[in-house]
């Protein structure tokens, strides 16, 4: 099932973090998940946060460059090999991904994937019987 993502771009610059993960807490919104990518200029911060509609307008506000993009987060035991054979369903079909970050929790392990085709990795997935997350859970998490 499919996710709200926010996307933040930081500039490369020390305390820029600090002030969105200060502003979304004064707000009283929590992350969940989160990945940064960066270059010699700025970075990504992309995130999954208890309320995405919330979080995007404060960060907007606090005249941060953000976006909200659909992502979809699934679960697989957390075993060697058990992604492998999720994405692998995903490649033979196609399914190019283009980013993906996860964490692991005891026996579970939480994906959240943004692949170029989003209705048919779900499609696939569902088709596999891969544990979709809703989007509830992954805001929860």
């Amino acid at each position: 099932m499919r996710a709200k993502q926010l996307s933040i771009f930081l500039e490369n610059k020390s305390g820029r973090l600090t002030e969105v993960t200060e502003a979304l807490g004064k707000s009283g919104v929590n992350l969940t998940a989160m990945s940064i990518a960066d270059n010699s200029d700025f970075g990504i911060l992309r995130c999954i946060v208890s309320d995405p509609e919330k979080a995007y307008k404060v960060l907007k506000e606090e005249h941060f460059a953000v976006k909200i993009t659909d992502v979809i987060g699934f679960t697989c035991p957390n075993t060697s090999g058990s992604l492998a054979v999720v994405l692998k369903y995903l490649s033979d079909r196609g399914v190019f991904i283009e980013y993906m970050y996860s964490f692991a929790n005891g026996d579970v392990a939480n994906i959240v994937i943004r692949p170029t085709d989003l209705e048919s990795c779900e499609k696939i997935l569902e088709e596999k019987k891969v544990d979709l997350m809703a989007d509830s859970d992954l805001y929860r998490l």
